[in-house]
């Protein structure tokens, strides 16, 4: 994305941010993208709002809670907003940051919310549309080191998959196709028919 471009949306977005939370506690509104971090997939932008919070884990998660029913609607209001940026972006909601001195890693941060933007969160499990689930899958939650997000992005790039979720996918489609995995699978269930007469 373009820098003027990138400017013109945080610009909207901070504003925003202010007129839908006036004299809420956010220590920081930031519009991320590809690189700024590793959660952020190839083409894809986050607007992340952090809420300051208390550093013990219950309570940050009484303050999360406080926060959200508080300001649900203006929460809600807020997505809409972003529905009029014009690239679609992702919202996260996070309370709490890590200690003071401390680097700002997102997994000492929480408790979160993701709001897909309204035309991904409208596409349910049986439309075509790329929703966030479709028929029969199970969400499933991964950390992965540099290298694996580095090959599923240079899947992205390479136009072989839509996103992160889509390039896992397509990795586990080809080691199913491999003859040597109904030989494991087969095994796999030997193993499981001995277990069973333990």
């Amino acid at each position: 994305m373009e820098q003027a471009e990138l400017e013109q949306i945080r610009a909207q977005v901070s504003q925003a941010a202010q007129e839908r939370f006036p004299g809420a506690p956010i220590e920081e509104v930031a519009v991320l993208q590809y690189g700024d971090d590793p959660e952020v997939e190839p083409g894809q932008i986050v607007v992340r709002i952090i809420v300051a919070g208390p550093d013990d884990p219950p309570e940050r998660m009484r303050a999360f809670e406080a926060f959200h029913q508080e300001r649900r609607e203006a929460i809600h209001e807020f997505r809409r907003d972003l529905d009029r940026l014009p690239t679609p972006a992702l919202f996260q909601l996070l309370v709490g940051g890590p200690p003071p001195g401390q680097a700002a890693r997102i997994e000492d941060r929480g408790p979160r919310i993701m709001l897909l933007p309204s035309r991904l969160a409208a596409c349910g499990p049986g439309d075509a549309g790329p929703g966030p689930e479709g028929p029969g899958l199970t969400p499933v939650m991964a950390r992965l080191g540099q290298e694996d997000l580095a090959t599923l992005d240079t899947l992205i790039t390479a136009g072989i998959a839509s996103s992160r979720a889509d390039a896992v996918r397509w990795a586990l489609a080809r080691i199913r196709e491999r003859p040597a995995f109904d030989q494991l699978r087969a095994h796999a269930r030997e193993i499981e028919n001995l277990k069973s007469q333990f």
